[in-house]
């Protein structure tokens, strides 16, 4: 493990591209294949594989007291350190150092720390993991932590948190592990990147390289693929100026969800690839039967359904009525009924034994309707404009999923496209996804082959009650602000941006800030209510995550606003009008 933090260290200290990817390239040369399997994991932010679902459900919490306890530092101290280096990991590897001196942190050997010392591999250190996983409580987890702790040195330990963290931030990316390993192993970049997309474990893919397989790489169902990305468009016109015949679907305010199908096993991945089959237990089963594997890509909705007799399959509801169903392990039967939901499919990424993303969209779509309209699900088909519904009820009759095919429209000229979001707009949704027909899935990857339409619901003008210390490149600065707005004689908070101010901005208002804080929490400050922003945002819920009983989705700062005072903020009644003409 130490040979790891070393080289972490050599990877950190330089800003070079070419020069990291040739620094793990010779690490993966100077150490066995074994550790350098797990150590491409470990370079890549994780503990474990992409695929696996094994989570260390150890918190940040535990960490900072362990750390604290071993380091005999006070929590003012640690606070100080934290703000400074901004992760975890770097206060570990800091204030331990300063327990047994500089030598260690240096990489002369392992510190005792604790009762026993002895160097790990880094095989050890994920088998360490894989024993924090299985422990049952935090207490468990604790002891196997500290027993860690005290067997390697601060600079191991600063490691070993920033991946228990999934915070390594040493500027090394997993696209560039892949280009190491091409390097060090003879293969080229394509063939480990397409390895590593289907098995979904960049350990494996790595022993496939060393012993001259790539080829051998084959589709991993139920890991999910890095979600193909749309660019914003600032209009119609400059939409069309990327193609000339569009593919045009409504935008729909849901969450991007890849499904994974195979037989009566399906389950559902959100964008940040988590497992959420469990808050949607009514969809599986309208996906079950389909005549071959396959994976889909596609957004999760609240619907509401219409009566049969209208011969529609009814519309989307706003995110919020969806936020009810989220992050749930258990779905009752009333919330389901409640909040009905349906999946809007629009596009295939895999069928058979075939991987599909480079076909190009128009023919991924005709094998998509083909899928659908093959599947010998029990379905009643209904229509959604001129495209097809698949729909299995429950035994429950009142609990039903519906698979619906999304909508294509065409369009190749501005004022078409104008038409298409007027007509999206009045049918509840965001705006428009237009996407040339010719162009292949590149999962993520952002380009101008799938662009998005969206215009801003409205712009609110807000005062700054609190502010946090960012991450990454705003270590050090005040860059995440909370908003509020007047209900009467108070400040109400009611959204959260960290977008939208340039780095000097933001460095004039963290002085600012500090000069004009209420009350130190560490690493949110409470500030004097002086300042007011000009924010734009997509869409507004009903929440009771914060005290105005309404949230922002996706806010974004547009400017400060020096030549307003705070009484001229907007007001409570300002916010119900937009909700209650959003709906």
């Amino acid at each position: 493990m130490l040979k790891f933090a070393k080289a972490c260290e050599r990877i950190a200290a330089t800003s070079g591209k070419l020069e990291k990817v040739a620094i793990v390239a010779d690490y993966f040369n100077a150490i066995t294949p074994e550790d350098s399997s797990v150590s491409a994991v470990f370079l890549s932010g994780r503990p474990f594989p992409v695929w696996e679902e094994t989570t260390l459900q150890v918190g940040g919490a535990l960490l900072w007291r362990l750390i604290q306890e071993l380091s005999g530092k006070s929590e003012q101290e640690l606070t100080d350190s934290y703000r400074r280096l901004g992760d975890l990991g770097a206060v570990a590897g800091e204030v331990l150092s300063d327990c047994v001196g500089t030598d260690v942190l240096a990489g002369a050997g392992p510190a005792k720390l604790g009762s026993e010392v002895s160097e790990l591999t880094v095989v050890e250190v994920q088998n360490r993991f894989r024993q924090f996983a299985a422990a049952r409580g935090p207490a468990a987890k604790a002891v196997l932590v500290r027993e860690l702790f005290s067997q390697v040195a601060p600079l191991e330990a600063k490691y070993i948190i920033k991946i228990m963290t999934g915070d390594l931030r040493i500027g090394l990316k997993e696209s560039l592990v892949e280009e190491a390993i091409a390097k060090a192993y003879g293969g080229t970049l394509a063939e480990v990147q397409r390895a590593n997309m289907l098995l979904g474990d960049i350990g494996e893919t790595l022993r496939l390289a060393a012993n001259g397989k790539l080829a051998e790489a084959r589709m991993r169902l139920f890991h999910p693929l890095g979600f193909m990305q749309a660019t914003p468009a600032a209009s119609a016109e400059v939409a069309l100026s990327y193609f000339e015949n569009a593919w045009v679907e409504d935008k729909y305010d849901g969450i991007r969800a890849q499904a994974h199908c195979s037989g009566n096993d399906v389950r559902l991945f959100s964008r940040t690839r988590d497992d959420i089959t469990d808050s949607f237990p009514e969809l599986p089963g309208a996906l079950t039967g389909l005549p071959k594997d396959a994976i889909l890509d596609g957004e999760i909705v609240a619907w509401s359904y219409l009566t049969p007799e209208t011969n529609e399959s009814g519309r989307a509801l706003p995110f919020s009525a969806l936020q009810q169903r989220l992050g749930r392990k258990k779905v009752s039967e009333q919330l389901m009924r409640q909040v009905p939901v349906a999946y809007l499919v629009f596009d295939i990424l895999y069928a058979g034994s075939e991987l599909l993303i480079d076909r190009p969209l128009a023919g991924r779509g005709k094998m998509l309707d083909e899928l659908l309209a093959a599947t010998r699900v029990p379905a009643k088909v209904q229509s959604i404009g001129t495209q097809g519904v698949l729909a299995l009820e429950s035994a429950e009759p009142m609990i039903a999923a519906q698979v619906l095919r999304a909508p294509v429209f065409r369009a190749s000229s501005a004022v078409e496209l104008d038409q298409l979001f007027e007509a999206a707009q009045a049918r509840g949704n965001e705006g428009l996804m237009i996407k040339d027909p010719e162009s292949v899935y590149t999962p993520g990857r952002r380009g101008r082959s799938w662009l998005k339409l969206k215009r801003e619901l409205a712009t609110l003008d807000v005062v700054v009650t609190a502010v946090e210390y960012g991450h990454g490149k705003r270590i050090g600065v005040l860059s995440d602000y909370t908003f509020a707005v007047w209900d009467g004689e108070k400040l109400v908070n009611i959204g959260k941006a960290y977008s939208g101010l340039t780095d000097a901005e933001i460095a004039e208002m963290t002085k600012w800030f500090l000069e004009h804080t209420l009350e130190d929490q560490g690493f949110r400050l409470i500030v004097e209510p002086k300042i007011v922003l000009e924010v734009a945002f997509n869409n507004m819920m009903r929440s009771d995550r914060h005290n105005s009983g309404y949230a922002l989705r996706f806010p974004r700062i547009v400017r400060l606003r020096p030549d307003k005072l705070p009484e001229e903020a907007d007001s409570i009644e300002t916010v119900r009008e937009i909700y209650e003409r959003q709906n």
